[in-house]
């Protein structure tokens, strides 16, 4: 797992149409805001979707501040997964102040 900043994510979508973007918030969260074409799989249905991870394609996970979605990142590698798997650093918060201001904020 490797931390990347949100302007190192921004040019890892633009650069890799098959990036996937994983939010593992809850769909409240997400309703609020999320990355466009994002999915959701909450937190505690990873260890349940482990299955929708292939080996051949490279994740971004992503939460509120980085927190969970670091958890979530390497359980995914300690659990077999065996692609490029990166951490949002600062979550959507450090998104929306360093590439979409637009993104709705919330506590």
């Amino acid at each position: 797992m490797q931390e990347k900043t949100p302007r190192e994510v921004e040019t890892m979508i633009n650069d890799k149409p098959d990036l996937k973007i994983i939010d593992v918030r809850e769909q409240w969260e997400y309703d609020k805001c999320h990355i466009e074409n994002s999915t959701l799989i909450p937190m505690g249905k990873i260890p349940d979707s482990v299955d929708h991870f292939d080996n051949d394609s490279e994740y971004v996970i992503v939460c509120h501040h980085g927190i969970r979605s670091k958890t979530v990142a390497l359980w995914l590698e300690n659990n077999g997964v065996k692609s490029s798997i990166y951490n949002l650093t600062g979550g959507l918060e450090q998104w929306s102040d360093d590439v979409d201001p637009s993104m709705e904020k919330y506590k």
